[in-house]
């Protein structure tokens, strides 16, 4: 596969989304002219996709995961909600985009299931691993980014934006394992996530950003013309 797969990761109110959103419009515009310099390549596509939520099917599983007035679901039935959107996802959208060569930044992906129901639940990480590798076909990210905030912090965020899903209305403790589910998983997998420090403001964040994104580019293309 050709293109690459850029994942937005973290805690509630870390601002993933919004930063997502503001890599997407900045490398349409100019960032992957910025990115690439004058490697002779044609620009890719960039695609924004997001978890679950990705697919027709992603858009109804989001639906009975984030309603905040549903009813309660066992740790396991969201385990595997969380699988199937990924299934569907993978196939439908993210692999045939790869495979023409495009850049997908997407919000939230295998790490999200570690860290929620692994970490947050109580789910066996052995168990979550596998089902990871059954959803994905063993299809791993080119690069995640970990917006790491303090949990307080980003949930008082996240309460400001006014609407708070199901998920956001987990108590504190649950948020905190979480977050100790990020910190390790960044521990464990130091080639493929980067930390950014989401404390900062949302203008220096995204220059953080930037700034990963010129060094991975122009290591991924250049890469790519020698090989060519």
């Amino acid at each position: 596969m050709s293109g690459k797969l850029i994942v937005f990761e973290g805690v509630e109110g870390g601002g993933k989304t919004t930063q997502l959103q503001r890599c997407s419009n900045w490398l349409r515009a100019s960032g992957l002219q910025d990115c690439l310099g004058t490697l002779d390549q044609t620009m890719p596509v960039v695609v924004v996709t997001r978890e679950p939520g990705g697919t027709l099917l992603g858009t109804k599983v989001r639906q009975l995961l984030l309603d905040k007035d549903s009813s309660p679901i066992h740790p396991r039935a969201e385990l595997l909600l969380y699988a199937a959107d990924r299934a569907e996802h993978v196939e439908e959208l993210i692999k045939p985009q790869l495979v023409n060569g495009a850049i997908i930044l997407c919000d939230r992906y295998t790490d999200s299931t570690i860290a929620y129901q692994g970490y947050g639940r109580g789910i066996d990480l052995k168990l979550i691993e596998e089902l990871n590798q059954i959803a994905t076909a063993g299809l791993e990210s080119d690069l995640t980014l970990w917006l790491d905030i303090d949990v307080e912090i980003g949930l008082e965020r996240a309460r400001q934006r006014g609407t708070v899903d199901r998920m956001e209305q987990a108590d504190l403790a649950f948020h905190r394992r979480v977050q100790q589910g990020f910190q390790e998983l960044y521990q464990q997998n130091p080639h493929r996530i980067v930390r950014v420090d989401a404390s900062y403001s949302e203008e220096e964040v995204h220059n953080s950003i930037q700034k990963i994104f010129r060094e991975r580019f122009k290591s991924w293309f250049q890469e790519r013309s020698t090989l060519s």
